[in-house]
């Protein structure tokens, strides 16, 4: 079993081949789940893949791959536990990793080159999560999951009057 999962629809299908060639260049071993086409297909049925398996804890984490990644990135975090970040940089791929410790990547195979994202896909792989002070907000999103996941609760901590 690999801890990473690569998932796509028909828009990210060219940039995950190419991605999925870097992870083999470097030997990093990956599952890939798919779309293995251009075919229009639902990208909610792949990112849904990927981000329920980071969700149980099957695996630590993922890429997925649509046209813009916006749509990815809405469906994957919807499952508890899951922290997906759209990256446009490798800048935006450190600081996810360092001060979110994003387990999902979310890619815009038309929107990202091809060159840039797989600097982008280096930097988020090697980038550790730095804790320290940064655990306090992903405490915080802990809570507001643990509180909305209730029927009918929406999580609503107002804002304090200091930064806490």
């Amino acid at each position: 079993m690999t801890d990473l999962w690569i998932a796509n629809d028909h828009g990210g299908y060219d940039l995950k081949k190419e991605i999925m060639h870097y992870l083999d260049q470097i030997n990093h071993p990956y599952n890939d789940m798919g779309c293995h086409s251009d075919r229009i297909v639902r990208y909610p049925y792949y990112a849904a893949r990927v981000a329920a398996a980071v969700s149980r804890g099957e695996i630590k984490r993922g890429i997925l791959i649509c046209s813009t990644g916006i749509g990815m990135s809405m469906i994957a975090n919807r499952y508890p536990g899951v922290r997906a970040s759209l990256c446009k940089s490798t800048y935006d791929a450190r600081m996810t990793r360092e001060h979110n410790d994003a387990n999902i990547l979310c890619l815009g195979g038309k929107t990202t080159g091809e060159f840039e994202a797989i600097d982008i896909v280096q930097t988020w792989l090697i980038t550790p999560f730095q804790g320290g002070r940064h655990t306090i907000s992903l405490d915080l999103i802990k809570e507001a999951e643990a509180d909305m996941i209730r029927p009918g609760r929406i999580w609503n901590p107002g804002i304090p009057t200091e930064d806490a």
